[in-house]
């Protein structure tokens, strides 16, 4: 049984009589990628803000390693924390900004010049030392900023937002290095994005939030293809969203027909919600399609082209690594595993 590091309990947050989270409750394992994912004003980085300790809960109790921390000030948690700026000295070197930490601790200085070295090698910046901050690219302050956090040897990495400010080619890099990182260190880093490709490339573990509140907890795996709800499912990548009904176990309708799915436990006759991926959509000559439609526009994407397609009232979209023209009637195959059934959210 894999031990829990952090536990949030019954955590809620006000601002002016506005609740930004309300009654989240968590663990984090020890040694997991875990990233809080979700859009501007959902609550993620408040949360990130609380285990950091620059924030207290209004109500609720933050667990370290079974000890609750409500009270302990940030610089004395074993957790640090990188943010989008990354708040580097411009007036000091690369050593002194990264030992920073260490001198304020008064770590004899064979150690701190040891420790030094060691955060360069792991962020592939060895002997950069002597070099000011200007001299840097963004990604290496970025590398340096991370540095700094690690060198302190904390059981727990904050990160928020670290890559915003990077273009997408160096983004995407430092995505594989962030992670290759952590599982060399093997200690928890908490990631906070609101980009969803960031988190399904790094994560071990998804949070979705929305409106202060926990969407659903998940390997990428699970949260890209058996979405708990409407906004999970549309958040996450593209999907088609169809009223249906369903029928009895492992059958749903729904465009008029009757489909065999994998899932179960619905009342029989339930309203649901139908999720689609746009790549789990066949494209079949009409009189094999399951579903028909008139291809109204496609647009190539560099890997596929998207492609959306007219039935009735409902649109759809396809991704497809062939094209389709536009005007033609076509059909549409989608196979019972690619189903997924979701319960309609009510209020």
């Amino acid at each position: 049984m894999e031990e829990n590091i952090i536990k949030l309990e019954s955590i809620s947050k006000e601002y002016h009589g506005a609740n930004v989270l309300k009654n989240i409750n968590l663990n984090i394992r020890k040694n997991e990628f875990l990233t809080l994912l979700g859009p501007s004003g959902c609550g993620k980085t408040t949360t990130l803000r609380i285990l950091g300790g620059f924030e207290e809960p209004t109500t609720g109790n933050v667990y370290f390693e079974g000890k609750v921390i409500n009270n302990i000030p940030a610089y004395k948690r074993q957790i640090n924390t990188v943010f989008q700026k990354y708040a580097l000295f411009p007036h000091m070197n690369i050593f002194d900004n990264i030992s920073f930490g260490l001198k304020i601790k008064k770590m004899p200085k064979d150690e701190i010049k040891t420790r030094v070295k060691r955060m360069l090698r792991l962020v592939d910046l060895e002997g950069y030392e002597n070099r000011s901050v200007d001299s840097l690219s963004g990604g290496q302050q970025q590398r340096i900023a991370i540095a700094r956090a690690l060198v302190n040897e904390p059981k727990v990495l904050l990160l928020d937002e670290p890559l915003g400010a990077l273009d997408l080619k160096l983004r995407k890099e430092m995505q594989i290095e962030l992670k290759e990182m952590q599982q060399q260190l093997g200690i928890t880093f908490i990631y906070v994005t609101h980009d969803q490709e960031e988190a399904l490339t790094m994560s071990d573990t998804i949070i979705v939030m929305d409106k202060g509140e926990i969407q659903q907890i998940g390997t990428p795996e699970d949260i890209y293809n058996e979405p708990k709800n409407a906004f999970v499912a549309k958040f996450i990548g593209e999907s088609n969203i169809i009223d249906g009904i369903m029928k009895e176990d492992f059958l749903v309708e729904f465009c008029e027909k009757d489909f065999k799915c994998i899932d179960k436990g619905f009342d029989k006759n339930e309203n649901i919600d139908v999720v689609i991926r746009p790549e789990d959509i066949k494209i079949v000559d009409t009189d094999k399609g399951m579903i028909k439609g008139v291809v109204e526009s496609q647009t190539f994407k560099g890997v596929h082209y998207e492609i959306l397609v007219k039935e009735n009232d409902r649109s759809w979209i396809i991704h497809n690594t062939l094209s389709a023209e536009v005007g033609y009637e076509i059909g549409m195959d989608i196979y019972p595993q690619d189903i997924h059934i979701m319960k309609k959210v009510r209020g």
